[in-house]
């Protein structure tokens, strides 16, 4: 099926962002489909501004990306032993759009950090965080890549075989969802 749509997420703003690289890494095994990355570059939660000026033209973009699409990657770091501000600001702006866009949707989350844990508190509070949206969470394999940045090369592409083999999986069983929910 070609005409699948992909989104992703990056829970890191850094253009160099391994968990950017492993998005894309994710894109490129999901295989052939429409992907764009989701701008979770947002003003800060503030339900005065919501109320004076309305949902921002960027946030209700994302909300209705992740509604049109047949899929979503999340890839996020951890930071402080949970998920980055930025991240968890996109989520609360999206809830506050018309709709639930993530109502089941085919979901798969990722994680790339420098610790040895790769990211997996990050992942749960994820999830927790997600749970309320009732998407299709994909419950594994567990992609969680530890010390990410020795982990991919210079084309950007994954190494570690482990990781490599647990990404394919997980994105192929992401696609079946994909296809499956399209109908």
């Amino acid at each position: 099926m070609a005409d699948l749509k992909l989104i992703g997420l990056c829970g890191s703003l850094r253009s160099a962002s391994t968990n950017r690289l492993l998005m894309n890494e994710a894109a490129r095994l999901f295989g052939d489909a429409d992907f764009a990355e989701g701008n979770l570059r947002f003003p800060l939660y503030d339900g005065d501004m919501e109320s004076d000026t309305g949902i921002p033209a960027e946030v209700q973009t994302l909300s209705d990306q992740i509604a049109h699409a047949d899929a979503v990657v999340i890839s996020t770091p951890e930071y402080n032993k949970g998920i980055p501000g930025v991240l968890k600001n996109a989520l609360d702006w999206v809830s506050r759009t018309d709709g639930n866009p993530w109502k089941d949707k085919p979901v798969a989350i990722m994680s790339a950090a420098a610790g040895r844990a790769g990211g997996e508190r990050a992942q749960n509070m994820l999830r927790l965080c997600l749970f309320t949206f009732q998407p299709h969470l994909l419950q594994g394999p567990e992609v969680l890549v530890a010390a990410s940045s020795k982990q991919f090369d210079e084309d950007g592409r994954l190494t570690n075989e482990i990781n490599l083999k647990a990404l394919d999986d997980l994105m192929q069983k992401l696609r079946t969802a994909a296809e499956v929910n399209k109908g």
